[in-house]
């Protein structure tokens, strides 16, 4: 029997046989550098992944949000031009309260003005009045000085017939202490009648 420790010698011209050879029966584990590293390997890939997964969760939410602010900026611009065209509404509506209340003055303005128009109308047919009913009454003081007195009451007759006797004025325009106008007229028509 051969030692297996010691292998028989075999004759030098013929080739040596190989035994085939058989995996060995023990795998040592791999090493601890050898894990290390597949590890690293392991928790880059992932944080790539993660990385690119949140770029793109990152992209996608920049594309909503610039659709959201064009959308909101669209929802402001449209309220501003809202905002723009009821503040024209009640500039409008300012405006033409304004012009209402000064149609009111100018409409108060053109009462008054007509209540003055009518008065002065009226103190001008009494002035016009008047000064027909003087114009008669010195014809009338002059006839009757003059001792004419049928031209007096015919003079007197006209001024009645006319209706201008109660135009006359009651008052005296002079200081002398002499009868006013109407008081002269009826000392001469209580004369004469």
């Amino acid at each position: 029997m051969s030692d297996p420790k010691h292998p028989s010698p075999t004759p030098k011209g013929q080739p040596e046989e190989k035994a085939p050879e058989k995996p060995p029966a023990y795998v040592p584990p791999p090493t601890q550098e050898k894990r290390q590293r597949s590890v690293v390997h392991y928790i880059a890939i992932l944080f790539a992944a993660a990385f690119l997964l949140m770029l793109m969760t990152y992209l996608m939410d920049r594309r909503q949000n610039e659709e959201g602010v064009d959308s909101l900026n669209q929802s402001v611009s449209g309220l501003r031009e809202s905002l723009s065209n009821m503040q024209s509404v009640q500039d409008i509506y300012e405006e033409n309260q304004a012009l209402l209340q000064e149609i009111d003055r100018l409409e108060d303005q053109v009462d008054e003005l007509e209540r003055q128009d009518s008065a002065q109308t009226t103190a001008l047919e009494q002035a016009e009045q008047s000064r027909q009913a003087m114009d008669w009454f010195w014809q009338i003081d002059e006839a009757y000085v003059l001792g004419r007195y049928s031209l007096c009451r015919e003079l007197i007759h006209s001024l009645e017939d006319s209706g201008l006797a109660e135009s006359l004025p009651q008052e005296s325009v002079t200081d002398n202490g002499r009868f006013s106008p109407a008081l002269r007229y009826q000392e001469i028509r209580k004369a004469l009648y």
